[in-house]
């Protein structure tokens, strides 16, 4: 099974940092597929899904960005009430930690995007429940 990969960029609080970051992937024609952020008083973590994430990593630490490529899991669920709160009952019973998750809808389909500490008892348990796992270009065709 496979992850995809995401760009950790650590960010300063203040005015039009995130903006600097998504002007510098959209000039060097890196399109944004999914977002989230995570602050503290001094700095943020955006973390991003992007249609070429080694390219992403290349522009934004060659404009001094303190950027990281990281493996996540994504999957494909019904976006209907109850599909997440079910998957993540899965990983509970195992007792299987999610380290962080964020999630988005595209018509009928919720995309989940989570890490863990235990890849590989993590993909035991998608494949043994049938879950949808999905790759970068599967969720860009999404």
């Amino acid at each position: 099974m496979t992850t995809t990969r995401q760009l950790s960029v650590f960010l300063e609080n203040k005015a039009g940092r995130l903006q600097e970051a998504l002007e510098i992937l959209g000039n060097g024609n890196v399109n944004l597929t999914a977002l989230t952020i995570a602050d503290t008083t001094e700095f943020g973590i955006a973390r991003l899904i992007v249609s070429d994430p080694e390219q992403g990593h290349e522009l934004l630490k060659s404009q001094g960005f303190s950027v990281n490529l990281t493996e996540v899991i994504t999957l494909a669920l019904p976006h209907e009430p109850g599909s997440l709160a079910a998957m993540l009952k899965l990983f509970a019973e195992e007792k299987m930690s999610v380290e962080y998750a964020y999630a988005f809808c595209l018509g009928e389909k919720a995309v989940i995007v989570l890490r863990t500490d235990n890849y590989p008892k993590a993909f035991e348990i998608i494949k043994r429940n049938q879950l949808a796992i999905i790759d970068e270009n599967e969720i860009r065709n999404l």
